[in-house]
């Protein structure tokens, strides 16, 4: 069961990847030279994008598997493939309209939100009972 949760990290992954690609075609798209940062609102929702999906990556990733640790890597894998999925509709959403990111970025958090919160659960039950 390991390999799904990991497979889980190589997508999340992969979404980063891509969204970070995603910032440079847009930065040559509209001609927006580093270290610039604003511009063309396009350009300003990939680099949002990009930036939102890293400060959510960090806690995603050790919560993602401490869950799978100290919980069940069944559920780890079906809320981390939830936060993927969330992420990508976050980027769809937001690549389009910044009012269009909400239900990725809603279900991406509390799929991340779940994963922390049963890692705090799980490891003060192994704790208490003596592990």
């Amino acid at each position: 069961m390991m390999s799904w949760v990991m497979l889980v990290t190589v997508l999340a992954l992969i979404v980063f990847s891509v969204v970070t690609i995603n910032v440079g075609r847009a930065r040559v798209k509209s001609g927006i030279q580093a270290p610039q940062m604003s511009g063309e609102p396009a350009f300003e929702r990939a680099l949002r994008v990009q930036q939102n999906t890293l400060e959510q990556l960090v806690p995603f990733l050790p919560a993602l598997w401490i869950f799978a640790t100290v919980v069940s890597y069944t559920f780890a894998t079906v809320l981390g493939m939830t936060w993927v999925v969330g992420r990508i509709l976050y980027a769809w959403g937001y690549y389009q309209a910044a009012e269009k990111r909400g239900l990725g970025f809603g279900i991406s958090f509390m799929s991340s939100a779940v994963l922390t919160l049963g890692s705090l659960v799980g490891v003060l039950l192994q704790i208490a009972k003596g592990g």
